[in-house]
């Protein structure tokens, strides 16, 4: 379970949230400027507090304080056992695919780096890019082993920001299925940050709803997301 109360300020922009997150799978959903990759990264631990610009709060994550800001607490994100998968790969470039994957993997031999490297690129379907460097696959192709050098390590709490954005609908849809089938045998807990409603429906997740920094709705997302589907289905029917 994830519990957290945050209160940053970043510029104009006040992000106040307060909730448990207790599903398999939450989906943030808002608009562009809501605060889901703000909240993301407070919850990864990239985004400390500045003079100018304060982070206060809470965050516990299976039963485990991750940020306390009134005892001076904030977990460094290498002890935080999350992993951030955003829109940008950020791979390396003087290293192939593969070699990206292995990066995080730390007290294997060789043997058990190579079967977790090969493990993770076939569960995103991209054990034909093993060998090849960032510069020489597409975008979608990037993303995907973002995702596997993500997960390589186990991570417990996994955090997703946009991650499938390079990837067509139908593609997107079946790398998050089976995304969704190995966090669940993994008993991985996944924030997946989107505007895009059908990521929600798609796995039945519960939904966050932001709006400018405020969470306005939590719970199934069938409920909390009724009237942008309709909204969406008047749209299809007038088309």
């Amino acid at each position: 379970m994830l519990e957290l109360t945050l209160d940053a300020r970043r510029g104009n922009f006040h992000l106040q949230v307060e909730c448990q997150l207790a599903s398999p799978w939450t989906v943030v959903f808002g608009p562009s400027g809501s605060g889901k990759s703000t909240l993301l990264r407070l919850l990864a631990g990239l985004d400390r507090a500045r003079h100018d610009e304060p982070v206060r709060g809470r965050l516990n994550f299976d039963g485990q304080t991750l940020t306390d800001t009134n005892r001076g607490l904030w977990l460094a994100p290498g002890r935080r056992q999350t992993a951030l998968v955003t829109q940008q790969p950020a791979l390396f470039p003087h290293l192939s695919a593969a070699a990206n994957v292995a990066y995080g993997l730390r007290g294997l031999d060789r043997t058990s780096r190579a079967r977790r490297v090969e493990e993770m690129l076939i569960l995103v379907d991209a054990k034909d890019l093993a060998n090849r460097r960032p510069q020489n696959i597409s975008g979608g192709q990037a993303q995907r082993v973002a995702l596997a050098r993500a997960l390589a390590p186990g991570p417990k709490l996994l955090l997703l920001d946009e991650p499938f954005s390079a990837l067509d609908g139908v593609a997107s849809d079946a790398l998050l299925d089976r995304l969704h089938e190995w966090l669940r045998q993994n008993c991985v807990q996944a924030v997946l940050a989107t505007h895009d409603v059908s990521d929600a429906l798609t796995i039945g997740a519960e939904v966050m709803l932001l709006r400018e920094g405020r969470l306005t709705a939590l719970g199934p997302a069938e409920a909390v997301l009724a009237a942008e589907r309709q909204r969406l289905l008047g749209r299809l029917s007038s088309s």
